[in-house]
């Protein structure tokens, strides 16, 4: 049934990339130069769904968390390497999948460099489980724990950012 679930939820969410264009690469490319904000848009709409969703389904016991360990030099690591391949393919992972199956046959490139970083990170991983998997591990931190705030708070605090954010790039036309 999980599996059906996820099914379900993927393809509901590759319509919505689909609906918002940010399948396009001319999208982003746009973002990635800082004049077309239609990409962030989407993304910080779906945190913030996201936030107000999981920490709603948490509360009602539906779900538990499971918070992963927060280790800066992974993350750090983890996020140029990110931004490099999605820079050189024009697509970030779910964006080239969402493209492919638009009929957009460059996209593949991207899937392929997608599937060999993860080939490549599987090989290296025994290394890096000793090296970079440990630097600047702050265990299983999140925002509310590191502020002493209730995660409502930070939560609300998120969604009035991403407001004056939106209500911004709409004044300014991007």
């Amino acid at each position: 049934m999980e599996q059906v679930i996820g099914l379900i939820v993927g393809l509901f969410f590759g319509f919505l990339l689909q609906k918002g264009e940010v399948l396009r690469f001319e999208r982003q490319v746009g973002f990635m130069l800082l004049n077309d904000m239609t990409i962030i848009k989407f993304m910080m709409s779906a945190v913030l769904v996201g936030m107000v969703g999981i920490y709603a389904c948490n509360a009602i016991g539906l779900i538990s968390l499971s918070i992963k360990a927060t280790n800066v030099a992974a993350i750090v690591v983890g996020g140029l390497l990110f931004g490099i391949g999605w820079a050189i393919a024009g697509y970030c992972p779910g964006t080239s999948v969402g493209a492919l199956a638009e009929g957009r046959i460059h996209a593949f490139w991207a899937i392929l460099g997608m599937l060999t970083g993860a080939a490549l990170y599987a090989e290296a991983y025994p290394l890096m489980k000793q090296t970079l998997l440990v630097w600047g591990n702050f265990g299983k931190l999140t925002l509310p724990q590191v502020f002493v705030l209730s995660p409502w708070l930070v939560i609300i605090t998120f969604i009035i950012i991403g407001l004056a954010l939106f209500a911004w790039f709409e004044k300014k036309g991007i």
